[in-house]
C-alpha cells in the first residue's frame, strides 16, 4: 500500500475538555495490537519516524529532555521537548512544540484502546489537530499491521483528505475550521 491509495478511516472518537479553561483534544482508538506493540510504535525512533509529524533523537521511553524532529520533504525542524511521565506501556506524556501529549494505554478485549489527550495553546487548533491525528493514526495502524505506507504530512495531507477532516471534526467539536495558508504559485 502507498499514500496513493491510502484514504481516511471513518471518524473516531474525539471531544474538547475544558479544565479550568485550558483546553485538551482527547482522541480515542482502539487498535487490534497489544499495548507492547501500540507501545513501541510510540517511543521508538524507527518506528515514530514512520508514522508520526515527528521522530526523536532518542528512544520516549525514558524522562528527560528530547530532541522531536519534524520533516516535511526537504524541510527539517527541530523542537526541544521532555519526556515527563514513563509507565510501560500505560502511560507516555511529554511536551512537543510547547504543548503536552498524554498517551494513555489500555489494553481490552481486542488490543488496545489508546487515548491521547492533547493539551491546545488555542482551542480554536481543535479541528486541525484531530483531522492531523487521525490521518497519523491511520498510518499508525498501517505499520502495526505491517503494511507501513511512512508518514502522512504537510502537502502530503492536504491530498490524502485533511481538509475534509478538518471540517468534519470542527464541526463535531463546535469550532471554526482554521485552513493552512494556501500556496498560489504557478
Amino acid at each position: 500500500m502507498s499514500t496513493q491509495s491510502y484514504r481516511p478511516s471513518p471518524l473516531h472518537p474525539v471531544e474538547l475538555v475544558d479544565d479550568g479553561g485550558q483546553w485538551s483534544l482527547v482522541f480515542t482508538r482502539d487498535f487490534p495490537h497489544p499495548p507492547e506493540s501500540v507501545w513501541s510504535a510510540l517511543t521508538e525512533p524507527g518506528e515514530l519516524a514512520e508514522w508520526a509529524p515527528y521522530t526523536a533523537d532518542r528512544a520516549l521511553d525514558a524522562l528527560g529532555p528530547v530532541t522531536l524532529i519534524m520533516i516535511d520533504g526537504e524541510t527539517k525542524l527541530e523542537l526541544p521537548g521532555e519526556v515527563s511521565l514513563v509507565d510501560r506501556p500505560h502511560l507516555l506524556e511529554y511536551t512537543w512544540s510547547g504543548e503536552i501529549l498524554l498517551w494513555q494505554l489500555t489494553e481490552n478485549s481486542g488490543g488496545t484502546t489508546l487515548r491521547l489527550t492533547h493539551r491546545l495553546s488555542d482551542r480554536a487548533q481543535a479541528g486541525m489537530m484531530a483531522a492531523g491525528w487521525h490521518l497519523c493514526l491511520d498510518v499508525a495502524a498501517l505499520l502495526l499491521a505491517g503494511t507501513p505506507i511512512g508518514p502522512i504530512v504537510g502537502a502530503d495531507a492536504m491530498n490524502n483528505g485533511w481538509s475534509e477532516l478538518n471540517r468534519e471534526y470542527s464541526a463535531e467539536l463546535g469550532v471554526e475550521p482554521i485552513e493552512p495558508p494556501t500556496s498560489t504559485g504557478h
